[in-house]
């Protein structure tokens, strides 16, 4: 079986690279992608498993980017994880996220929500 490959839209640097520690120490497939990248476009490029995005990114709205997601034929099957620090779950799942995360969160909850995703997908 290969590995699910995770894509993480997060501008937090080290954020980013506890992400990839933790997700490549538990058998995932990780690309991690720059703070202010075009994340459709790395979404097609990657075919992710699943997208694990921040709601605040630097210069975008993971929220928007949800929503050009969902819009679109070639991704709106994607299934898409939210994090934020603030309670925006519902919000998340009404524009159309498969799950939330909120930061701070506990790395046994990131990688049962992500499983979760992966096997309901």
């Amino acid at each position: 079986m290969s590995k699910a490959k995770i894509l993480l839209a997060e501008d937090d640097v080290t954020m980013v690279s506890l992400l990839k520690t933790l997700l490549k120490m538990e058998g995932f497939d990780v690309v991690a992608l720059h703070a202010d990248a075009d994340v459709p476009a790395a979404v097609r490029l990657e075919k992710p498993d699943v997208l694990f995005m921040d709601v605040h990114l630097s210069r975008q709205s993971g929220l928007e980017i949800l929503e050009e997601l969902r819009r679109s034929a070639d991704t709106n099957s994607v299934p898409v994880v939210m994090s934020s620090g603030a309670s925006v779950k519902e919000e998340c799942i009404r524009r159309g996220a498969n799950g939330f995360l909120l930061k701070p969160f506990m790395p046994d909850d990131l990688i049962s929500i992500l499983r979760q995703t992966i096997q309901s997908a």
